[in-house]
């Protein structure tokens, strides 16, 4: 009895530290992290080069953002009942092998259609990265050393903005657009090989039901009314049958999902959740929000390659300044998250959004890198000091048994509001750049004729058709400002969406607000919640 009286404190000083073992485990998962994470930002300066590869219109060519996040949105809440019916680790190896598998054959895709459909098929596995792993980390190192976790799984989070487009940049640059995909292979094969060894036996146990139902209404319904809206460019009006019927068709399906998830007892998003006024509107911020900045988002590396006529490479570096403000402000905002109510430190980081924001909706052919990385550094502060509080606001008011529920709810969210910015924005700018006059009598190899932006925006990257093409200086010219003039447009409408951002966040809450969890029993807060990314 002595010995288990003086045995039992001993762990208490250092129980926040992550010993060997769980260090072990930490590095499975970060390993698929960086996959996952990177794997968003790379493809982001590769667009342009899917552009001419596979003489697509930049709004098709988003698919391959677009889709890859709502296959992140439909397996989010798949894998915390997967993972208990048939175990994290074999769940966590799938995941690793559906994302390395999809990346290889990204790498062989020969249409535009084939690339996306490998997207999906890559996102799919990513979805369940970061979650399965985020379970099997609490797991082995128990819910009180949640702050460390993230602390470790924060790295990944961090470096992706950064590294994510200079690798990508890089790998155009000196190989081709497919090793951006096959890099991928050899950090999974070592990732299988790691988890086999190093992740703890499988103990699957009885789960809750599934809401198969809800999945095949609200994947396909978004899908459905997203490919109808980013077929407007081409089609020309809504009155086309392949705009119209798919939106139709995708929004019955989101309604009719939205009125069904409310009766089963285990629904795919619990939407009741909603009744939280907190949550609410943290959750409306964030999904605006992220309408505007992730679709813009895109469009930044493509106005240096297109516009400006920048390497795959050089792009990646002027985009470095947003990740580096991020990797600032980000652990500053997660500090003061706990002390300072967010509805004090959002607005603020808003703001700093909106005042770097405004430099790209005034870009033209010559706007000067000092003011556009400088401008893209402030708004990396912001979006460091916007995403986490936001989130941690969110779940700060649930009970313990609606964290997992509530987090997945505002992951997928983030999802969805991600899908949607790439396909609004890329449909926006397309639509802007089909605007540009044509040059009369001459036409591409399909005999589609070629306007002058879309020759100025070729001859950026190939000066050699300058020579195939010979035209007036002035028109190259002419071409160059109309292109410059549509990113503009297009980031006057991202612009106009972050200040309505503003609107919902005036309410977020100003004053501390005591958490549920501290109400709630200590047995219930092994419930995991989802990690945005």
């Amino acid at each position: 009895m002595t010995q288990q009286a003086v045995a039992a404190p001993q762990p208490v000083p250092t129980s926040d530290k992550l010993d060997a073992a769980v260090l072990k485990v930490a590095g499975v998962v970060v390993l698929g992290a960086i996959m996952s994470i990177l794997d968003v930002t790379v493809v982001s300066v590769a667009l342009p080069t899917f552009q001419s590869e596979f003489d697509a219109s930049y709004a098709r060519v988003a698919w391959t953002m677009t889709g890859y996040t709502l296959a992140l949105a439909t397996v989010i809440p798949l894998s915390g009942w997967a993972a208990d019916r048939f175990g994290t680790k074999r769940l966590y190896m799938v995941a690793l092998a559906l994302f390395t598998i999809g990346s290889v054959l990204c790498a062989t895709a020969d249409t535009i259609g084939e690339l996306i459909g490998y997207r999906v098929l890559q996102g799919l596995g990513g979805g369940m990265l970061m979650p399965i792993g985020m379970t099997i980390m609490t797991r082995a190192a128990g819910p009180h050393r949640i702050g460390r976790l993230m602390a470790v799984l924060g790295i990944p989070m961090l470096l992706g903005p950064i590294g994510g487009p200079i690798l990508g940049g890089w790998l155009i640059d000196v190989a081709s657009w497919h090793w951006i995909f096959l890099i991928n292979l050899p950090i999974g094969a070592i990732a299988l090989i790691y988890a086999q060894l190093a992740l703890p036996k499988d103990s699957p146990q009885p789960s809750e039901s599934f809401d198969f139902l809800g999945m095949l209404m609200l994947s396909p319904g978004l899908a459905l009314f997203l490919y109808g809206v980013s077929s407007l460019p081409e089609a020309g009006t809504f009155a086309d049958p392949e705009v119209w019927a798919p939106m139709l068709i995708g929004a019955a399906l989101v309604v009719a999902f939205v009125l069904y998830s409310f009766k089963p007892r285990h629904p795919l998003l619990d939407l009741r959740l909603f009744r939280n006024r907190s949550l609410t509107i943290a959750a409306v911020t964030m999904f605006v929000f992220i309408i505007a900045f992730m679709g813009a988002g895109l469009l930044f590396p493509s106005y240096f390659l297109q516009v400006r006529g920048e390497s795959t490479l050089a792009a990646g570096l002027l985009m470095a300044p947003q990740g580096i403000g991020a990797m600032i402000t980000m652990p500053i905002a997660g500090t003061l998250a706990d002390r300072v109510p967010i509805g004090r430190t959002v607005p603020f980081a808003l703001a700093l959004i909106v005042l770097g924001f405004f430099a790209f909706t005034q870009v033209d052919p010559n706007t000067s890198y000092v003011l556009l990385c400088g401008s893209l550094f402030v708004m990396g502060l912001g979006m460091g000091g916007t995403m986490m509080p936001i989130m941690t606001s969110a779940l700060k008011t649930l009970h313990a048994q609606e964290v997992a529920r509530g987090s997945t709810l505002v992951n997928i969210l983030q999802q969805i509001g991600g899908s949607v910015g790439a396909a609004v924005m890329s449909v926006i700018l397309t639509n802007e750049l089909n605007g540009s006059q044509p040059i009369p009598g001459v036409t591409d190899p399909s005999g589609k004729p070629i306007t002058e932006a879309g020759l100025a925006i070729a001859a950026q990257q190939r000066p050699e058709l300058t020579q195939q093409f010979p035209v007036d200086p002035s028109l190259i010219e002419r071409g160059l400002n109309f292109a410059a003039s549509s990113f503009g447009t297009t980031f006057w409408v991202a612009f106009a969406l972050v200040l309505l951002t503003f609107i919902p966040a005036a309410f977020l809450p100003r004053r501390r607000e005591r958490s549920h969890l501290l109400d709630d029993q200590p047995g219930e807060q092994g419930k995991t919640p989802v990690v945005i990314h």
